[in-house]
């Protein structure tokens, strides 16, 4: 993708708005993201679908969930819009939002996991850069100190970014600098075939994933691999893959050994254990932007 379309980074006193377009949450459960949003100099807009008053899985029903999203999106006094949470929802909601308006003066949307879809669809479709980053219950029990969610206040900033990462035997040595796409596995494997299906030629591309037991991991990633997101790869990053659950008759192979298995036959640096995932280990990542990807003996280096 080319000519990108950033977003405008924050000041002082511009307005980020919260909303939640897939799971519910409730309103004390942000309150952590919205003090701390407070502190950095940002004014906050509660949309209506934090906290709201739905009895189910939602934060509300997907009209209600497109509406909050839709208004946040068109509200020229919101800077920036920040996902309270994922969970599952916006795939329901997806071929709904108009972008019309928003494409033209775009801000910054954030969010991980379910709102892996809303990047794709941003990136495939308008060319328009996003921020994978932690969400509203990443600021609770004073973890809002900790440098995962305070990246977040620096790709706000527009400041650059340098992580590092301990070497892992698993990796593969290289350098390269491209576009950085990515996310949640689960969601780039549900939206291949889609609208908001990612384009991965000549990318580096991230991947994380929580919850799921090993051989949807081993499924979810060979059907990457057969659509052909693997092939021609500037670079791959694997993040963290939490609480991941094996079947009483043994997989064989650990998430790490079958991740290793799917790319071997590939040559571009592979990252393995980057701090990107569902836990507190979860580093700030603009899609559509360029990164530089370091791999070697001593360590890897991810600088935008």
């Amino acid at each position: 993708m080319t000519n990108m379309k950033i977003p405008k980074y924050l000041n002082t006193g511009d307005t980020i708005g919260i909303v939640c377009p897939a799971g519910y949450m409730p309103r004390e459960k942000a309150q952590a993201c919205i003090q701390t949003l407070q502190d950095w100099g940002y004014r906050v807009r509660i949309g209506a679908t934090l906290g709201g008053g739905s009895q189910n899985y939602f934060s509300g029903s997907d009209a209600q969930r497109l509406a909050d999203l839709q208004h946040m999106m068109d509200d020229d006094t919101v800077n920036a819009i920040l996902c309270g949470r994922g969970g599952y929802g916006v795939g329901r909601i997806i071929e709904y939002i108009n972008f019309s308006k928003f494409r033209k003066n775009p801000k910054w949307i954030i969010g991980f996991s379910d709102i892996t879809v809303l990047h794709a669809h941003l990136f495939s479709n308008f060319g328009i850069a996003s921020l994978h980053a932690p969400m509203a219950a990443a600021f609770n029990r004073d973890e809002f100190k900790n440098q995962y969610v305070q990246s977040l206040r620096t790709a706000l900033s527009g400041k650059r970014t340098k992580y590092t990462v301990d070497p892992h035997v698993f990796n593969r040595l290289g350098s390269v600098k491209a576009t950085l796409v990515g996310g949640n596995l689960s969601l780039l494997a549900h939206v291949t075939g889609t609208s908001s299906d990612i384009q991965t030629k000549g990318k580096i591309l991230f991947l994380e994933d929580v919850g799921e037991n090993i051989y949807n991991i081993d499924r979810m990633m060979y059907q990457l691999k057969r659509t052909g997101k693997l092939d021609k790869l500037a670079g791959l990053i694997f993040g963290g893959f939490t609480d991941i659950k094996d079947t009483e008759r043994p997989f064989g192979e650990s998430v790490h050994q079958l991740l290793l298995h799917i790319v071997e036959e590939f040559d571009y640096p592979v990252c393995f254990d980057f701090p990107v995932s569902h836990a507190k280990e979860n580093y700030a990542l603009k899609i559509g932007l360029p990164y530089t990807l370091s791999v070697k003996k001593n360590g890897v280096t991810l600088s935008s």
